[in-house]
Parts: C-alpha cells; structure tokens; sequence
C-alpha cells in the first residue's frame, strides 16, 4: 500500500558529476517527488507513466565522465604498464629457456572486449525500508553476498535487513538486479514509502557491471616428434571482478557513501595453461585494479577467452606441425576422460582425420570445421567441441550450421535439464563470439538498445547434438557454465579450416573477417 514507483536519472557514463538540476522542468508532474543525494538522482511517483515521464523531462547537466578511454584503446590499455600486481599463475620446468632454444615455435595474441549479460528483461526490485527494519524484493543471484552492502548503505544492522529473492530475467554472475535493489532501498528509506523501481533497457546496457576485458600473449614451441616443447601464456586482466565486495553498487556510490570494498582474483585467470602434457609451461598475469567499466563475472569468468585463446594456439602448433588438429590434441592428452570427450565428440560429429584444408565449398562461400576441448578449472567437468561453419567471402558473415558436444559431469542427476544448460551455454558463446561487444567513446556507451547489441537470432541457431556422459560412480560436477568455454575457440577453429584465416579478436564481426581475408 502507498508504493511509488521510481526512476534513476543517469549521466551519459559512470564518473559524471551533477552540475545543476532544474526541479521546475517537472512541475506539471505535481504528484513526482525528487530525489537527490550527492549524484544519485531519481523521481518517484504513485503513478509510473508519471515517473518514466518525469525522469525525461527534468532537466540536469552533467559534468563529463574522466573514466572512458574509448571501446578501441581497451587493449593497449590492459597491456600497457603500470600493473598494480604482477604474478606467476604456473611454473612447470623452464618453458623460458626452452623457448629460447627451441628452433620450431610460434607465438600470437588474442584478446576478449567488455560485453553485457544482455539479459532479456531490464532489472527490477522493491524495497520497503522502515525505521528499523527493511524487506528488498529482489531477483539478486547474491542475497546474502550483498545484505552487508544494504545494511551499511541504510545504516541498519545486518539482521535489520531482509532480503526476499524473486524471480527475474537471469544471467550468470551480476547483472542489474543488485543495482536496482539499491537504487529502490535508497529511494525508500529517503522517501518513508515502498519503492518500485524498474530499470530500462538502456539502464541495463549502460549501466550493467560488466564481462571484462581479457588480452592474452602465448608462445609455444615444437619437439622433433610434433609434441608441445614449451608453453607460455601471458594475461593482461582486471582483478575487482568478482561479487561483494569487489563490485561497488552504483547507488551509494553515486550518493557519496561508503560500501564494503575489496579485490578478487581467482576466477578470471583460471584455464590460461594448456590442458595437455607439456614439459616446460609458465603462465603469468598482469593485473589492474580497475577498468573502464566496472568489470563483474559474466557466465563461465575468464574461462571462455582464455580457453579460446589456449585452444586456437593449439590449433596453430598443430597446424605448424601439419597434423589433424585432433590428433594433435589426443597425442598429448593424458587424462583418459578428456580423450573420451574428444573421441566421442569427434564420433557425432563425424569427424574425417585430415590437416586443415582451404574449405569445401564454391568461390564464394566455404565451409570448414574446428574442435576445442576444456577441463574446466583443470578439476571439474570435461567437454569437447566441434563446429561446422560457412563463410562468406564476400560478405564477411560466418554461420554456424552444426556443433557437437560430449560432456562429462559425472553422476548426471537431472539429464533433461542438463542437456537444457548445454544448448544455452552452446548458443549464448556463440553470440557472444559473433556479436557481442560494448562500445564506448570518451562519453557514453554506445550501444544501448537490441539494434546496436545485437544477440543471436533464432534464424541462425544451428543443429546441436550432444551426448551427455553419465558416471553413476562419480561425484556430479557444474553444468551451467563448462560447455560454454570451448565454443569461441572451435568457431575460430573452424573458421580456420574454412578460409585460412585466424581470428584473434572476439567478436568475428564482418568487418573483421574481411580485413582477415584482405591480408592473406
């Protein structure tokens, strides 16, 4: 009873200062209450056309955000010193000295953009915040990560604040609905009613924690027998990317008020070391405290780019040794499990034994396929990926026409919905391989609404099989995420096969394919 309904008032980019605000802009709206606490601004209203109204009308100026660089100066940036931490990840033999020595390496770079979760309905949450107790309706993945963060901003105790999950439009990791609960406690606690308060669909792209970036350098070298020497593998990552108390929310923090802050690593570098038997590997990380937009896990974190980078290098030193990339990959595979992945992903597939071909096809469009393995984390569900693929020349558009995928999670307790995860995983990195890529300039993110982030359509989902391994006798491991970090890696695979060339920057645009084709 007595709810309002609110909107937040956002600059064109996180960092921007208000410089004045004119209340008079709205006052034919004479039911909106304003709300303003140092740069949190927002309007609430019984009625809420009233509130989406009035949140346009008013009339703010904002200082410029200092905190963009522009979406194209990302990379150098990551890779670009100084480091606010410097570490060895994995050291295995003396992969420096057997690089230098070695007469048969290669080396290449890889790098992953700043993407959204892209989730369907823009975030919503409720909050009715008393004197001394306050209830949040919210579709929050972390309730209980983030009560603190609640309970600091209102200044309550810990056990004055309850937080009641709804459900709402999913993503896996932080999206806005933890932003939306504060910016509605907020809302309430100044106003003395319960707030409703509904994202846009602007506000979700624009305002979203983020994918991070990842920039990836890997050197490798050959023996006699066409096995890996020598492993190198360099990251260049943000590190506050994990939930509380990495991810600042966006309410206090535009309102000037302290939260629980912190730095995460861990989940972001993982998988950046090859999954085969390589004498001499080291892996190392360059990490930064912050970034252009404020970073948060997004599905499978840092597994995607790193095994993509990992598995398309090893496709490279395959190549480089004139071998099937799959008997490339089974030659060094020690684990029986991963070898029964691959094997049994290459049986549904149909996989033909052959080194990389110049693509079957007519002048114009040329099909080629790729395969891409994980042991996610190096200790948790094993999955093999193969893609067929067509390219056109012409245009630069790749389609996916099939994949196949074994996956091993031990004991599977429920098949069905399981096999649910794998497609959502399969068709979710495909877009994001695609498609997918915030940009920004010095001001604003740019690409706000569906017809500037475009997102896989159903016309071009391809044919999926995939064969789940049921081990009765082993412990059950994740499905929501693993079947999603081999698939960038096997559509670069394959697109390889079909056109020769390697595609080292994710999202294989158009435009990016056929600048590729231009220089070879």
């Amino acid at each position: 009873p007595g709810m309002l309904h609110g909107r937040v008032i956002r600059p064109a980019a996180e960092g921007a200062n208000i410089v004045s605000v004119d209340q008079s802009s709205i006052k034919k709206f004479p039911g909106v209450k304003v709300v303003r606490l140092g740069d949190f601004l927002a309007v609430a209203a019984p009625d809420e056309w009233d509130a989406i109204q009035a949140a346009a009308a008013l009339k703010v100026v904002w200082s410029d955000s200092d905190k963009l660089m522009g979406h194209d100066k990302v990379e150098l940036w990551l890779r670009s010193g100084p480091f606010d931490a410097e570490e060895t990840l994995v050291k295995k033999g003396d992969a420096v000295a057997a690089l230098q020595g070695a007469g048969n390496k290669i080396s290449a770079s890889y790098y992953w953009p700043i993407q959204t979760h892209g989730s369907i309905g823009p975030s919503c949450a409720v909050a009715d915040v008393g004197a001394k107790q306050a209830t949040i309706y919210t579709a929050s993945q972390g309730t209980h990560r983030y009560r603190p963060a609640y309970a600091q901003m209102l200044g309550m105790p810990n056990e004055a604040v309850r937080l009641i999950y709804v459900d709402g439009a999913g993503c896996y990791g932080m999206n806005g609905h933890d932003d939306a609960a504060a910016d509605a406690a907020l809302m309430s606690k100044t106003l003395g009613k319960p707030v409703r308060v509904q994202w846009s669909r602007q506000d979700e792209h624009g305002f979203d924690p983020k994918g991070p970036p990842q920039a990836l350098t890997l050197e490798g070298a050959l023996n006699a027998d066409k096995s890996i020497a020598a492993w190198r593998t360099e990251m260049w990552l943000p590190r506050a990317t994990a939930s509380l108390p990495t991810v600042p929310l966006l309410a206090p923090q535009t309102a000037g008020m302290p939260q629980p802050k912190g730095i995460s690593t861990g989940l972001i570098s993982q998988n950046g070391d090859p999954p085969y038997e390589v004498a001499n590997v080291a892996v190392g990380v360059h990490w930064h405290d912050s970034a252009p937009l404020r970073p948060a896990n997004i599905r499978a974190p840092g597994k995607i780019a790193n095994i993509y980078a990992v598995e398309c290098f090893t496709d490279e030193l395959a190549a480089r040794a004139g071998m099937d990339p799959l008997a490339f990959r089974l030659q060094s595979l020690k684990d029986a499990r991963g070898a029964e992945v691959l094997k049994r992903t290459a049986a549904l597939f149909g996989w033909q034994v052959r080194a990389a071909s110049a693509g079957v096809g007519n002048k114009t469009n040329k099909r080629g396929r790729g395969i891409a393995y994980s042991h996610y984390k190096h200790n948790e569900t094993y999955v093999a990926m193969a893609m067929e693929v067509e390219v056109d020349r012409a245009s630069g558009e790749i389609r996916v026409l099939r994949v196949a995928c074994a996956h091993d999670c031990g004991l599977i307790i429920n098949p069905d919905g399981l096999r649910a995860q794998i497609e959502g995983s399969i068709l979710q990195t495909i877009s994001r391989s695609l498609y997918e890529e915030i940009r920004f300039d010095t001001r604003r993110v740019q690409n706000v609404d569906w017809a500037s982030y475009p997102i896989l359509a159903f016309p071009a989902v391809p044919e999926l099989r995939i064969e789940l391994i049921d081990r009765p006798t082993m412990p059950p491991l994740g499905g929501g995420e693993a079947a999603a970090s081999p698939v960038t890696a096997a559509l670069a695979n394959a697109v390889w096969d079909a056109v020769g060339i390697r595609l080292r920057t994710v999202p294989f645009t158009p435009e990016r394919v056929k600048a590729a084709l231009q220089r070879v």
